[in-house]
């Protein structure tokens, strides 16, 4: 193979991957930045060449409300958990979740046809896009463009299609002809394009509760790599079904201790803490590059500057016993955003509230920060929004962002008992305040072993 090709694959691996190891070596002088002479030769696009991506909207649907009630819910440390009530939970060993029991598709569309057409994890991903495109103040002539890329990342796609077509099925009844495409998983980044006319990078990522993590991740590979100005990307989930209920239940995953007290149930990091807490709903973010952001006077809440992705290779639901994977994971992305240990004012962790990942969580942050890491402020806002599975990375993604524009920390809810093996800051049971926040990072963890690390940086 002629070198000259073998260094454009590399320079490529390396704005996909974010691994300096893949960029060739300079044949002379000082080593390169970042991103700059070792990978614009190659024409990669300006972003490529040093740009940097920055958020300029974020848009939440959850049980906690919508918007800026979802906010402030969040900051005053209030529950989205309650008694199930969108279907029969009595049979099941967990009857509590965190439903979004007020929300309606039909405003969020312009074209009615398309929400009837399609699932309601597509219906949340289109609201919160549209509440994140919003806050940016994006025009439409910056979203119909070739330019504008849309990425979602969910874990089950249409779960709630599937279950109630299949019923259909069974019972002798019509299948409806929007079946197959309102139960995939890529259907709901489709229908974002057709409503609001991007025609960019299209697609969905599906990596179970890091999907929306890695969404975000990819889209900040996409726009390095100089193919959008604009993205809209995180993740959606609507898998509150019976039939899900009775999977995780077989599992023994979810928390049926607190039935009678649902708004305490989800206790990340608590000793007594018994399992996690289904949840559903959706967080986008908008992204832009700087030069796109300030060309038309953007408000920009902060700059995404780092991803790494890795995997435990271990067993197929239960973390790395050490950790090691998302303390791998968590490394790099600080390595890719440039940012040290100590400028980090604020983790929002994983934590779901089960006994393996919250314990693997803390040794992989400790891992990584050492004696530092009993300074960091961390919280698994899960306490509140149950775990939304896919959407989770979209959703803390947009809390991370939210932190640095902002500096308000949420806590983590009904912790009461540490736990000696979880003994870092979990920020116990109310907000504080970071003046001038630094740097965040946003973990999440998905069956399979995945691990996904994003890095938000004060935009100065």
């Amino acid at each position: 193979m002629p070198s000259c090709r073998r260094e454009c694959i590399a320079a490529s691996l390396a704005l996909l991957l974010g691994a300096d190891a893949y960029l060739p070596a300079q044949r002379a002088g000082p080593a390169a930045p970042r991103g700059s002479s070792s990978v614009r030769m190659f024409g990669l696009g300006a972003a490529a060449a040093g740009e940097r991506i920055v958020v300029t909207g974020v848009g939440v649907v959850s049980a906690l409300g919508n918007g800026d009630d979802f906010w402030k819910g969040l900051v005053g440390g209030k529950s989205g958990i309650d008694t199930i009530q969108g279907f029969d939970a009595s049979k099941f060993p967990t009857t509590i979740g965190a439903e979004c029991l007020d929300f309606e598709a039909k405003p969020w569309f312009e074209n009615v046809k398309n929400a009837k057409a399609t699932d309601r994890y597509s219906h949340m991903a289109m609201a919160a896009a549209r509440m994140a495109i919003e806050e940016a103040q994006l025009p439409d002539a910056a979203l119909q463009s070739e330019r504008a890329a849309i990425i979602l990342g969910t874990a089950f796609g249409g779960m709630d299609t599937f279950e109630k077509q299949h019923l259909n099925f069974d019972k002798g009844k019509k299948v409806s002809p929007f079946t197959v495409p309102a139960l995939l998983p890529n259907t709901g980044a489709g229908i974002l394009a057709i409503e609001l006319g991007c025609t960019g990078p299209n697609y969905g990522v599906v990596s179970a509760c890091a999907a929306g993590s890695h969404a975000i991740g990819t889209a900040l590979r996409q726009m390095q790599y100089g193919e959008a100005d604009v993205c809209i990307v995180g993740g959606s989930e609507a898998a509150m079904t019976p039939f899900s209920y009775a999977g995780f239940s077989a599992m023994k995953a979810m928390c049926s201790s607190y039935n009678d007290a649902p708004q305490t149930a989800s206790r990340p990091f608590d000793a007594t803490r018994a399992g996690f807490v289904m949840g559903e709903g959706a967080g986008m973010l908008v992204l832009e590059t700087e030069a796109h952001a300030k060309a038309r006077g953007a408000p920009i809440l902060c700059e995404l500057a780092g991803y790494s992705a890795t995997c435990d290779a271990n067993h197929i639901t239960t973390p790395h016993p050490e950790g090691a994977g998302l303390a791998s994971c968590l490394k790099k992305a600080l390595a890719d955003g440039g940012v040290s240990i100590d400028e980090v004012d604020y983790i929002n962790a994983h934590g779901t509230s089960t006994a393996y990942n919250d314990k693997f969580e803390t040794m992989a942050i400790k891992k990584v920060f050492g004696e530092h890491a009993k300074n960091v402020p961390i919280s698994s806002t899960k306490s509140m929004t149950g775990h939304t599975l896919g959407a989770a990375g979209g959703i803390e993604a947009a809390i991370c962002a939210k932190f640095m524009a902002t500096g308000d920390v949420p806590p983590t809810i009904n912790y009461a008992t540490p736990d000696p093996e979880c003994d870092l800051d979990y920020v116990p049971n109310a907000a504080r305040k970071v003046l001038k926040p630094r740097a965040a990072i946003s973990d999440n963890l998905g069956f399979g072993g995945h691990n996904a690390a994003i890095v938000f940086k004060a935009y100065e």
